[in-house]
């Protein structure tokens, strides 16, 4: 079988399961009446962050990424700004940067990560209790930026919640006034220790394959998230990316018709996930091109859970 003829294979079998199996799962009604302060319209003080299903964005920093109509579409995975992603509900962000501390996606590169940082801080003077996590690499490639790690601490503060195991069972409440939790993950630098400010590598895990085949990745999600821990005992976030990447040997190569193969299966997902029994690994969802469906069909589980639905 040949590369296109495969994908269409592929995109047929997801659309044949969403239409014999449907999407609806607890909490798939529900939609957050305030999606900026989804988390604080879900009761700070009864939600455990563990119960949480973190709506996130996949290379989240790359809505600049590269020359526009050049090299962007190539790399680009959300089209608005970091501030305007939170305020649809995404709670987890994926940046990536290089030595000069520039957010990159391979060997493009976009706007310093101070805007980054700057947008989620005016985020967080919006809200209350809403909490965010946000991961920061060093891309595959390049070099650790230099003192990166205490740049991070003096520019969050004592907005930072602490790494500490203790923390997925508490409530939002309880880490309040805390409210970023910074995962940290450099290539040669020394790691984040139990106690700092910052957070290790291993609390932020994946199973991420590089392919664009839409069902092949929607089963290899759900067989990997199987394979892991129910979020209640489990002490690091879990997460599963919702999207398909542009290979060399596909006519296809732009991000945004190849990664709509998958895109439109969120619910189906989660659907799954109840149906064979594994909703109670789902953790981080991340997406391309985030939208308010992807993060109401999150909120709803965590919603669910939290009346004891799920």
């Amino acid at each position: 079988m040949n590369r296109r003829q495969a994908i269409s294979t592929e995109k047929t079998t997801l659309a044949e399961l969403n239409g014999n199996a449907g999407s609806d799962y607890p909490g798939s009604e529900y939609r957050p009446p305030d999606r900026k302060n989804w988390i604080s319209g879900l009761d700070p003080q009864r939600l455990h962050l563990y119960q949480i299903v973190w709506p996130g964005t996949h290379d989240s920093a790359t809505n600049r990424i590269g020359i526009r109509f050049v090299s962007r579409p190539f790399a680009q995975c959300q089209s608005c700004s970091i501030y305007k992603q939170l305020v649809k509900g995404s709670r987890v962000l994926d940046i990536r940067v290089q030595e000069d501390r520039r957010v990159c996606h391979g060997v493009l590169k976009s706007y310093n990560i101070d805007v980054v940082i700057n947008d989620v801080k005016k985020f967080i003077s919006e809200t209350q209790s809403e909490i965010v996590i946000l991961e920061i690499r060093t891309e595959f490639g390049h070099q650790d930026p230099a003192e990166f790690d205490k740049y991070l601490v003096e520019q969050f503060g004592d907005l930072l919640i602490h790494q500490d195991d203790r923390a997925f069972h508490k409530t939002v409440a309880e880490l309040l006034p805390g409210r970023v939790i910074c995962v940290w993950k450099p290539r040669k630098t020394p790691a984040p220790k139990p106690g700092d400010p910052l957070w290790s590598a291993g609390y932020l895990k994946d199973n991420w394959i590089d392919t664009d085949l839409p069902s092949t990745k929607f089963e290899s999600n759900m067989k990997n998230m199987s394979q892991q821990e129910p979020v209640s005992t489990r002490k690091y976030f879990y997460r599963v990316e919702n999207t398909v990447t542009p290979q060399p040997d596909n006519p296809v190569v732009c991000v945004w018709p190849v990664t709509k193969r998958i895109r439109g299966y969120a619910r189906l997902f989660i659907a799954q996930a109840f149906s064979r029994g594994f909703a109670d690994r789902l953790q981080v969802f991340s997406t391309d091109f985030i939208d308010e469906d992807f993060v109401d069909a999150c909120v709803g589980v965590t919603y669910a859970r939290l009346e004891g639905k799920a």
